[in-house]
């Protein structure tokens, strides 16, 4: 069994775990906030942002990026049990493993701008900022640990799929433990791309709402200490697949989202009628929010408590697996009620399948807890995360 020893995020929603907690509990107010920095021709949306002093990195200047700063951050808040981890079972045995779907493209973007604009060169720019695997490389050197040490990009399920990997890596024997997560912060390249594909949201998103039409685009990230040695969190399984039905659109119906599920629910030995609530990947466009609502139905009926967080902390792409994991980390640790599906201003899209949301928040009445990641090319996962019973 996979324990979670120690698990650390940050989002729109605060800028620790007891800051977004207590934002849990207050789901009614409005935690995205519009800005024009990002979008051409002076067009706005909401975003979520990270309102937090971030750990300086001078020292590290090839990995001096916002994304490993938030890492760093995180890491700092974590390092104590990963100190001891290291007393037990030496630093070689540590591994890291990261996703994201950005690293340090903004600030490749800010250098390139700033060229094109007069030919001037930023003499603090690195390349290897861009790097996929500058967020790994990154925090083995900043911890000091020798595992291995990789980045997954897959788009909206990289973090998730790198819990995944952490996973796999400790129940082969190739580590004893791996500090696992990811993050990605606001960059303009992807937001423009989906704003170009007619998916971004210029209001506030609204997930299974009648009138919804797109998403708002998040910065956040998290991290999780994974081992074998006990505690009170145990990541029971991670489901993935992979349907590859269209480059960048859902299967429609949901048979990708559902395996992942499925694989999930067996690998952790659970029935559906085991699971006490649903974070769904609920981005607010018409065609995930359909489809995801039609393959839970499908397995769930309306017997499990749904809802998405992304009207909240907005879509984090390649750290909201991870982000979303933490908040179940939250939900089952500090006994929270579950978070409500806002339905306060537009209406609940009558056309999707009867699935259970949550209206009203209430406390789960089982430990289990899943949560869906799905991403272009059909990269699907499902995260399973329970109380240690034993």
């Amino acid at each position: 069994m996979i324990y979670i020893n120690a698990y650390s995020a940050i989002c729109a929603l605060g800028s620790d775990n007891d800051e977004i907690a207590n934002a849990l509990l207050n789901t009614q107010k409005e935690y995205l906030t519009r800005s024009s920095c990002y979008l051409k021709d002076e067009k706005s949306s909401y975003f979520g942002v990270i309102n937090a002093d971030l750990k300086d990195l001078c020292e590290f200047e090839d990995h001096n990026s916002r994304n490993n700063r938030v890492l760093a951050t995180l890491a700092d808040r974590v390092k104590p049990v990963i100190e001891k981890l290291k007393h037990s079972y030496g630093s070689d045995r540590i591994g890291v493993v990261m996703g994201t779907s950005t690293s340090g493209l903004e600030e490749t973007a800010d250098a390139l701008k700033a060229y094109l604009k007069d030919g001037s060169k930023k003499d603090d720019f690195k390349y290897s900022y861009q790097e996929f695997g500058s967020p790994s490389n990154f925090l083995s050197d900043y911890l000091s640990v020798k595992g291995p040490s990789y980045t997954i990009s897959t788009a909206c399920s990289s973090s998730a799929r790198a819990l995944l990997s952490a996973k796999n890596l400790i129940e082969s024997g190739l580590c004893d433990a791996v500090i696992a997560g990811g993050a990605d912060t606001l960059c303009s390249v992807p937001i423009n791309g989906f704003d170009a594909m007619s998916v971004l949201s210029y209001d506030r998103c609204i997930p299974f709402n009648a009138d919804r039409h797109g998403i708002n685009i998040g910065e956040g990230g998290g991290l999780m200490v994974l081992s074998k040695q006990r505690s009170s969190l145990v990541l029971k399984a991670v489901g993935q697949s992979s349907d590859a039905y269209h480059p960048s659109a859902p299967d429609p119906t949901g048979e990708g989202a559902i395996r992942a599920m499925t694989l999930a629910l067996k690998e952790a030995n659970l029935e559906t009628s085991d699971i006490g609530y649903i974070n769904m990947h609920g981005t607010a466009t018409k065609l995930n929010d359909s489809m995801e609502a039609l393959a839970v139905y499908s397995m769930f009926k309306d017997s499990v408590p749904c809802s998405s967080t992304k009207y909240l902390t907005g879509h984090t792409l390649g750290a909201s697996g991870i982000l979303e994991a933490c908040i179940l980390c939250l939900l089952i640790d500090r006994k929270l009620p579950l978070p409500a599906q806002d339905f306060s201003k537009n209406k609940k899209d009558e056309e999707l399948s009867g699935i259970k949301f949550v209206k009203d928040t209430f406390h789960p009445l089982k430990m289990n807890m899943m949560s869906n990641s799905f991403a272009f090319g059909g990269n699907n996962t499902c995260v399973i995360i329970g109380e240690n019973n034993e």
